[in-house]
């Protein structure tokens, strides 16, 4: 289709970084075939947008073969809305255990927007092996106790409703 080329193209070559970004965005509603490998090139982009763009893509369009390099970018990436973007996109991988255990270790630590995006993706997604994380933060009276009760509770996991009752 000559729409999806033309925004592949828009994607790829123009100045404008906000238009990329744009490009970028309206190419995930086509079903163009070249689109995941433009998501893949828009996750390593030095463009936050593109990158914000490129993992929420990966968040609804799971592909396990990107853990490791995902992975790698959670330890140096700062961007205000990149980072939500590439947790929830790790949270939606959930099977490999090192996913699950950097999702634990962030819930920990880190600035409390950060953390709180951890916490949400961790029930979002139902990753039942950091419930004792959610349980210790839930313990803990502050900003994030609401969080950690509403991803217990999204887990569903009736052996903490204890806990929820406590709070």
């Amino acid at each position: 289709c000559s729409s999806d080329l033309a925004l592949l193209q828009a994607v790829t070559d123009h100045a404008d970084g906000f238009v990329r970004f744009r490009a970028l965005t309206l190419l995930t509603g086509y079903s163009d075939p070249r689109t995941e490998d433009m998501m893949e090139l828009a996750i390593a982009s030095p463009n936050d947008r593109l990158r914000e763009v490129g993992y929420a893509y990966f968040e609804m369009n799971p592909k396990p073969s990107l853990a490791p390099k995902m992975l790698a970018a959670l330890d140096k990436e700062e961007g205000e809305f990149v980072r939500p973007a590439l947790v929830r996109a790790l949270a939606a991988l959930p099977a490999d255990p090192r996913i699950v255990a950097v999702l634990m270790r962030d819930a920990m630590r880190g600035l409390d927007y950060f953390r709180s995006t951890v916490i949400e993706a961790i029930g979002d997604y139902k990753i039942a092996a950091a419930m004792p994380r959610l349980v210790e933060i839930a313990k803990v009276e502050g900003p994030l106790q609401d969080d950690a009760a509403t991803a217990i509770g999204k887990i569903g996991d009736r052996n903490q409703l204890g806990v929820l009752a406590q709070m």
